[in-house]
C-alpha cells in the first residue's frame, strides 16, 4: 500500500472539510448519516473499535458504514491531517471511495474491518 498517498488522500480530506476528527465529532457524523467511512488508527484501543462498530451498525440506515483499522498512528495521522486523533469519519463518498480501494489493495488483508466481517 502506498502511504503517501493515504496521507495525502486524508490531508486533503481535511482540507476540503470532509472529514470529523476525534470521538464526539465521528459519532455525531454516524448518527445523522453524514460518515461514508470510520477509520481507526492502528493504536485505537479495542473498546473504540467495538464501540464504533456497533454505532456504524445501529445508525447506517441506507448503507453500511465500513469500520477500517488505518496501518497508522496518531501520531502519523496527526502528521498527514494537523489532527491527532485516534478515529475520523470521511463524509464525502468519493474520498471514501478512494481511501477504501487504497487500503483493499494492501498487502495485508487483515488490516481493515467491515461491517460484514463483524456481524
Amino acid at each position: 500500500m502506498d502511504e503517501n498517498r493515504l496521507r495525502s488522500l486524508l490531508g486533503l480530506c481535511r482540507k476540503a472539510k470532509c472529514a470529523r476528527f476525534g470521538h464526539d465529532a465521528a459519532i455525531a457524523s454516524i448518527r445523522f448519516g453524514k460518515a461514508q467511512l470510520c477509520l481507526l488508527s492502528a493504536d485505537a484501543s479495542e473498546r473504540l473499535e467495538t464501540e464504533f462498530v456497533r454505532a456504524a451498525e445501529t445508525f447506517a440506515k441506507e448503507t453500511p458504514i465500513a469500520v477500517i483499522r488505518l496501518p497508522m498512528g496518531m501520531k502519523e495521522i496527526g502528521a498527514a491531517t494537523g489532527l491527532v486523533s485516534a478515529v475520523l469519519t470521511i463524509d464525502e463518498s468519493g474520498f471514501a471511495a478512494n481511501i477504501r480501494k487504497l487500503l483493499e489493495t494492501s498487502a495485508n488483508p487483515n488490516e481493515t474491518i467491515t461491517m460484514e466481517e463483524n456481524t
